[in-house]
Formats: C-alpha cells, structure tokens, sequence
C-alpha cells in the first residue's frame, strides 16, 4: 500500500529530464529514480547469490537484496563462529543521452551512495579511483568521455564488501543490516566552464554571513552578486555585489538587517542567490541554496547554545531505512519521519551516518536538531581513505542549519587524527564529539544510569548528553523510565538533553522468503515505531513527558477553580504564541448505555510566560462542569499543531459508579442456598458459587450459560489463609462473608435482588487493633491485588473505560488518557509480530479502572470498580521468541488470567530495573495500627 501512495507522491515526475534549463543555472539530468517508488530499470549481472551469473534488470535506486539478488547478511554475523559476510558483486549498465547544448559545460556525475566499493566507466573509461564508503555522495568530472547529442553507456561495477579492511570495520561489522548496491539516486550535474562549484557559510543571529565560495577556471576581474529571500516569499530583502580577488577559493563577507534567526521552534529559511558576473557584469552563473541564520556555540562546563539561548535535546536515534527499500528510501518517507518525530515533541535526531539529503532538507523545514555523524560504528577508517570520505560529507552538507554538532564515529570507530579536520571545511566551527566517551569536553556516555555515577553528571563538570539512551528493544525503553530520568537529569545545569535509541524497528521485506518481515531476530534496532511505523505505547509516554507544557499534578475536586499550573519548557517560545481548550465528556457505562458525548468546550486561556517560567491557565467553568466524567485539554502550537492531549476524571471511582447505577428495586430477593459444602447466591436469572472450603468463587451462571470465571480471588503478593465463610441475607441482597487470617480481613460478597455481584474486600487492615506478621507481604512489592481465572479463547475484545488505550507498565504510565477506549484480542509480541503487529497490544495491565467489558460470543461480562486507582491485568503478554541470551523482557506477572492490582511493575530498559529511577522501583508496606487499610470494591455484571 506504501509503495502505491509513493507513486503518487511521484507522479508527474521524469527522472530521464532536466530539472532546469536556464544556461545559467546548473543543470540536472537523472539517470536513476529519485527514490524508493520512482526508479529507473538498468541491466544488472550479480556475481552471486539469488539470481546470479545471468544479465537480468533492476530498479535503480536500490538495494540489490531487496530485488532478489545476492546474499542477505546482518552485521552481527561475527558473533557465530566460522560465519562469513556476503560478498558479492554487482555490475550495473545503462545507456543515457547527453544533450548536445551541454557540449560547452562541465558535465559530472553524482552518486549519492553507493555500497560499498564503487568503480564508474563512462563509454569504457575509467572516471576515476575506486570510490571506497558506502554512506556519503561522491561524484566524478566526466566531462571530456561524453558523447553530446548521442548515446552514452555508464558501466558501475560495485564490490559489498570493500578492498580496504578499515571500511569493512567501520561500515560493515555493524549492528545493522549489510546491504549491497546503488541504493541511492545517481544524476548528471551540468554548469558553465566558470562556476560555483560549491559554497560552505556560516550565517549568525546577527546577520553576519560569511559565504567560503568555491569556485572553478575563474579569471581575473569577476564580481559575485548576493541575494537573500525568505523561504515561502517572492522578494528578495536585498543584494550585495562584490569584486572578487584571484584564485578559486575566496570568502564573501555581507551583512543584512532585520533576519529572523534559524530555532528549533522558528525554523526560518532563506533562499541564497549568489550570481556569478564576468568583467562586462554579464551573468555567468547562478548558484542557490537554503541557509538559516544562527549561532551554535559549545560552552565548556556550561552547555550548548542557539542564538544564545542555552539548549535541551530532546532527541532520538534513526537510521535511513525503510522494511521495503533497505537504506532506499525516498522524500516522502523522510517527511513522514519527521513529522512523527515532531509530533513526540522532540527537536533533536542523530545516525551513525549521513542521512538522505532530503531527511536533511527536512529537518530544516520543520525545525529538527541535526547531530551528524561520520561513519564509522565500532570500527575506523583508516586515515587516507576516512580523509577523503570526511571532506565529501562535509562539502555535501556542511551548510544545512539544522546541524549543530559534528560526531566523529560511534562507540570506538573513531579516527582521532581526523578531528581537528572537521573545522578546516566548516566556517562554524562545530564542536566535535566521541559518542560514548566523555571527550572535549561533552559526555557523551551511553545508556547512564538514573544515577549516572562518579565523575559523571551526578558529580562531574563536564557538559553531559548521552548519545544513546534507554535502548527500546520490544517494550522495554524509550517511554519506560523516561519521566524519572529526564526529571533527574533537566535538573542539573550541566545536562545538554539525549538521544533515544531507537527511532524504528529495522525489520526488512526478504525477497527470498515471500516478502516476511525480517529482523534477524532481536538483532535489527528495535524502536518506538514499527518497520511501517506503527506506534508503540511508548511513542505517546515520550510525547507527553517531552511536551513543551507541563502541568503540576492535580486532581479535580468539588474545590476546582478551573486553574492549572503550567510550566513553559520550550527552548524559544513564549506560551503566548500557543493556544489551548478544553472538551468535557460524559463517559456512561454499560449501566447506562450510549456513546460518549461532548458535553461543553471552549478556549483555555494560557499565561504569556517566557522558557522556563510557571504560570497559571485558566477556563471559565461551564454550568455544567461537575455533570461531566471527563476532562479533556488539548494544546496548540503557533501553527495550530497538537503538541499534547491531557485527561482528567470529574468524578472519583466511587462517585462515578453511583452515578451510572440505577436505583430499582425489584420484586423479588436474591437467594442463598446451599449445595454440599458450597454456597450459591443467584438473582435475576445470575447464580454464582463459592466453596465452603476456601471461599473461592468456583461457578458463574448467566440464565444457564456458564461463565468461565472463576478460582478467585487469589491474593497477589500477599499471603492470606481462609478462616471461614458465612451467608445471610441483608434486605433483598444475598451476602457471603468470608474471612481470613493474614493479609486479607474479610471479603463481602453481595448479590444485589437485580443480579449484580458485588466485592468488597478489606486489606492489610490493621484498625481493630489486630495483627499480622511481614511473612503475610513480600518485602519488595511487584504487584499486589487479587486475581481470577478466565480462559483466554473466550475473548474477542474488551471496552473499557481508564486510562488507555495502551497498556501501562508502572513507569510508563504517561501517555495514556481517560476515556473509553475499544480494542479487538490480538496476540501481538511488542517489536516482533511483524506480520500482524497490532497496537495497542491486547494483553497487560491497564490504567485507573473505572470499567471494562470483556467481549465474548459465549461469557461477555463487565466488571466496574468503586476503588480508585486500580490496575486491571488482562491475561499475560508472550515473551519475545527470539530475546538476546532468553533474557525476559518482562517482570513475572501474578498468578491467573484477569487481576485488579494496586501496584503493577516496572518494565526495564538497557539497564537493571535497580539503575533505573524512583517509579521503576518495587514497593514497600508499611502498615500501622489505627490504618484503615486497604479496600477494593468491585462489582461484576454477568448479565448480557
């Protein structure tokens, strides 16, 4: 379905055209597609693998695995012994016609990238050397081996695996996918014999804009004109003409009044005109590009600094990468990207390599932090070949606005007498990092602990920014902990924000095995989108702990004003320019039946507070506020974007369910009669036993039906031992009492003359002077409630209203929202059910249960609670089957099938749930005489 909405985005496109005609202008002729859904067939001969030894066809941008030839291999490979990389080759042939009026241009011919070894024969000449690296654009000059007005053949010969070791170890023993081919688009350039070959600038806040021109055969006497004009508008702000000295490197200094500074949050653009006029001030060539004016500075023991403002990354890790292109991906996925970035409220992306020009381009537009990195993962470059590939990454994206640092490889793939290289081709200066080592002067430590230790940002003086942290493998990071840490960590001075690792799940399409979804088990990065980019719970935990409005923890009672405390956590924008409403919803059960409906909105009017400042919104309370179950605000941002959506109940578990219940009262009582040992309380067609042994409830019957729940309520995570049970009726209810010695006091049943069950249990009760030992509680606390049995295959869906409509671990409960929510059984394995990956996953605990209904052909019922804050586990979610070393992903969950909890656990990340922060830790009980204990009512309505 993707691939069709690419062509779309595509049509009307013609990758055999030029792009412009002007003779002035440099010229564009493509001889690939643009990307992944637009490409162009060449003749293809694969050495080995799938399909090799003959001449077939392939799709030019691609990855040749993904077209059915060679070999698949994943970087890991190393780690099985006698285990080899795929090494074959590719030789590519495409014939193309020049166009004759390009006869007195210089004609090159661009690679945007290529895997990995790269050998060009323009009509069976060399263009050039072997071009060694996989990840960055090169090109070569081939002017004088074309054919004008004729057809031309390219020949490209391409070796997966390089001649050269240290590429091999930089690029290719990964933890990523090792792919083969031309996997991105290859064009022909054509400018005059005099031009601009390429520019670097650096454009300040103020103004200032320094452009280093480079430029080729320039004579004597030639002057250089400069324009600038808002991205989106039609009027230059002005032009400034400067006579230009000898030689073909020079730097242009201009100034330009009233320039709207290049942010995260202010994405301001500038179209870059520089014309180049021979000594008759004739046109001779036009150069342009998109510039953003800002200054990035790097403050030692202080922090990194936009425009002087100092600033937090809010950032995440992502691969060029696609399930159904490999690394070819196109514009479309690029922006699609981003957008889903944005909509997390991050500002910040990295990769271990270049990106797309376009992922660039559009991190640009929209306001995204770009921290790029020169490749090199565990491995490095030697010094000759990383030299060479270091000055075309910079040439190629040394003036886009949205980088701010430099990264000189990852994790050791550093080649340290490359740094100080960075600097001879950027004119900003960009501060140069190590990612996982604490180096000039910026930590970069990988996967800290909340605590991140000695000499560190707990008690170091370095700027710390950890490249890599809370790794997402299945549903275990990215959202999980996060509130902790970024608590922890944004209150200290020092810390300059992070990177999540990662963006995506890197599953790709095998075209040797019908088209599956291939991570090579959890090896591929595993993120908070899917391979297509479904949304993990995570994806929303992220959102709202990184939303640029943070509100102070309230609940809404009788005593409510329609005040909110509001802190300002952007880096540049006053609140002013935001906007907020509210929606209040009536949420009826199924005691009342309905849909949800609006009740009242309006506008929340937002105090105009500067970064980091407090304040207090305000809404006008409607007359009907206190009718309503559910408050709803949703914030703006200057354009009109959601940033975040936020819920809170009206109304108390208790409250609520009094206001769903109608009061009637039928003829006749409810029963209570004895079966053997067993007790059986039946009303309105409902007949429900418990044993006169153990006070379980066995039997649940619905007019004859059985329902299949029973073997409860089993204490979790406490201890408690039946003492005995007694039945008696109180008015037209039918009760049975049963009591307990341990944790548990007492638990009421109660069948109500119109057949409702009820379930009132006393815990950890210590208020009439009685006692209990610790051995009645578990010293650390994971979970704590009580349990029962239902078969799983009975299920087909559950309605329910909480929080939802992901499930929540204890420190990942952001992110979810009160309302009612609807979701089908599925048995997805967060991060590996790639065929059928279904969210939110069915299976787990589930937030503040106000209600749920589980759907069922055969046994439907619904469960409401009078007790606030419980945790409603729905079955236990299957650990991941291919998990590193059967390691489990997920804590133990309690005995049964259907749990009512008052404390869940946590879900751990890259690190020990002990390293993680105050919400990941397990809980500790404390009861003391005179306490009230613990009371869970619930009620349960079989009738359907």
């Amino acid at each position: 379905m993707i691939i069709k909405r690419i062509k779309q985005f595509f049509i009307g496109a013609s990758c055999l055209c030029a792009t412009v005609t002007n003779a002035q202008n440099t010229e564009t002729l493509y001889l690939s597609g643009t990307g992944l859904g637009n490409t162009v067939t060449w003749d293809f001969y694969c050495s080995g693998g799938m399909n090799s030894g003959k001449w077939s066809k392939i799709e030019v941008p691609s990855q040749w695995e993904l077209q059915g030839f060679g070999e698949y291999t994943f970087g890991r490979f190393y780690l099985v012994k006698g285990a080899k990389p795929s090494d074959e080759t590719g030789l590519y042939r495409y014939k193309f016609k020049v166009p004759a009026d390009w006869k007195d241009k210089q004609i090159s011919i661009v690679f945007e990238g290529v895997m990995t070894d790269t050998e060009v024969k323009i009509n069976n000449e060399l263009a050039g050397d072997i071009h060694q690296g996989g990840f960055i654009s090169f090109n070569y000059d081939i002017t004088d081996k074309l054919k004008f007005g004729k057809s031309n053949e390219l020949e490209v010969k391409v070796w997966k695996e390089s001649a050269n070791k240290s590429v091999n170890a930089a690029e290719r023993r990964a933890d990523w996918w090792l792919f083969g081919g031309i996997y991105r688009p290859v064009y022909l350039k054509a400018m005059p014999k005099i031009h601009i070959e390429r520019i670097a600038v650096n454009a300040t806040a103020d103004g200032k804009l320094s452009t280093e021109v480079h430029m080729n055969n320039l004579p004597k006497g030639y002057s250089l004109a400069t324009s600038l004009t808002p991205v989106g508008e039609n009027k230059a702000i002005g032009r400034q003409t400067t006579t230009l000295d000898s030689g073909n490197v020079q730097t242009i200094s201009t100034d330009w009044e009233g320039i709207r500074t290049w942010d995260c949050e202010h994405p301001n653009l500038y179209l870059l005109r520089l014309e180049l006029l021979d000594n008759q001030k004739r046109l001779v060539h036009i150069h342009e590009e998109r510039i953003g004016f800002r200054t990035v500075e790097f403050r030692p023991k202080d922090g990194i600094y936009i425009n002087g403002t100092k600033v937090v990354m809010k950032g995440v890790n992502r691969h060029s990468f696609h399930p159904d292109g490999g690394r070819t991906t196109n514009k479309e996925i690029s922006l699609q990207d981003a957008l889903l970035i944005k909509e997390m409220n991050m500002n910040a992306v990295r990769s271990h390599y270049p990106p797309d020009k376009h992922f660039l381009d559009v991190c640009d537009s929209l306001g995204i932090f770009y921290l790029e990195e020169f490749p090199g993962w565990h491995g490095r470059y030697d010094e000759k070949v990383g030299e060479k590939l270091l000055k075309e990454m910079m040439a190629h994206d040394v003036n886009h606005p949205c980088i701010f640092l430099w990264s000189n490889g990852n994790e050791g793939g550093w080649n340290k007498k490359l740094d100080t290289r960075f600097a001879d081709y950027d004119p900003q200066k960009r501060h140069v990092i190590h990612p996982w080592a604490d180096f000039n002067q910026l930590d970069t430590h990988h996967y800290p602990a909340y605590q991140t230790g000695t000499a560190r940002l707990a008690n170091g003086y370095n700027v710390f920014m950890p490249t890599e942290f809370l790794h997402g493998q299945y549903d275990k990071g990215l959202g999980a902990g996060l509130e902790d840490y970024w608590s922890n960590y944004t209150s200290n001075p020092l810390f300059a924000g992070g990177f999540l690792w990662t963006f995506m799940d890197e599953a790709v399409a095998r075209s040797d095995k019908g088209g599956i979804l291939d991570s090579d088990g959890p090896n591929g990065p595993d993120g908070i989108v899917g391979p297509r980019r479904e949304k993990e719970g995570s994806f929303y935990t992220v959102r709202e702990v990184w939303a640029p409005i943070q509100f102070k923890n309230m609940f809404i009672t009788p005593s409510f004003k329609g005040e909110f405390a509001v802190s300002n956590t952007y880096l540049f924008t006053n609140l002013k320019e935001c906007s907020m409403r509210y929606r209040l919803y009536a949420t009826p059960s199924p005691l009342k039946g309905g849909q949800r409906s609006l009740l009242n909105e309006g506008t929340v009017s937002l105090p105009p507070i500067d970064p980091g400042e407090t304040g207090k919104a305000r809404m006008k309370l409607p007359a009907n506020f206190f009718q309503g179950d559910v408050l709803e605000l949703e914030a703006y941002d200057r354009n009109g974007k959601s940033i975040c959506t936020w819920t809170w109940p009206v109304k108390y578990a208790d409250e609520y369910f009094k206001s769903q219940r109608t009061q009637s009262t039928p003829a006749k009582p409810a029963e209570i009669r004895k079966e053997n040992e067993d007790i059986i309380l039946s009303a309105n067609g409902i007949s429900v036993t418990f044993s006169g042994k153990d006070g379980a409830l066995t039997k649940v019957k619905c007019n004859g039906q059985v329902i299949p729940l029973n073997n409860g309520p089993l204490p979790v995570g406490i201890k408690a031992d039946f003492k005995k049970g007694e039945s008696h009726m109180e008015g037209k209810d039918a009760l049975f009492v049963v009591k307990y010695t341990g944790a548990i006091d007492s638990i009421v049943w109660r069948m109500t003359a119109d057949g409702l069950l009820g379930m009132d249990a006393r815990m950890l009760n210590r208020g009439n002077g009685g006692g209990y030992k610790g051995e009645f509680f578990d010293k650390n606390i994971y979970y704590l409630g009580l349990s029962f049995s239902f078969p799983e295959k009975e299920v087909k869906g559950m309605r329910w209203m909480g929080r939802g409509p992901y499930r929540v671990w204890k420190n990942r409960i952001k992110g979810t929202n009160y309302n009612i929510w609807e979701k089908e059984y599925n048995n997805t394995i967060t991060g590996e059910s790639f065929e059928k990956l279904i969210y939110p996953e069915f299976k787990g605990y589930h937030g503040n249960l106000y209600w749920a209904t589980l759907q069922s052909d055969k046994a439907p019922f619904t469960i409401y609670s009078e007790t606030d804050g419980l945790y409603f586990r729905v079955f236990t979610p299957e650990e991941p089957i291919h998990r590193r070393d059967g390691e489990n992903s997920m804590h133990s969950f309690p005995e049964g099938d259907l749990s009512f909890l008052y404390d869940i656990p946590a879900i751990r990340s890259f690190k020990s749930i002990a390293e993680h922060g105050p919400k990941s830790q397990p809980s500790s009980i404390r009861i003391k005489s005179g306490d009230d204990g613990l009371r869970m009512k619930l009620w349960f309505d079989f009738r359907h």
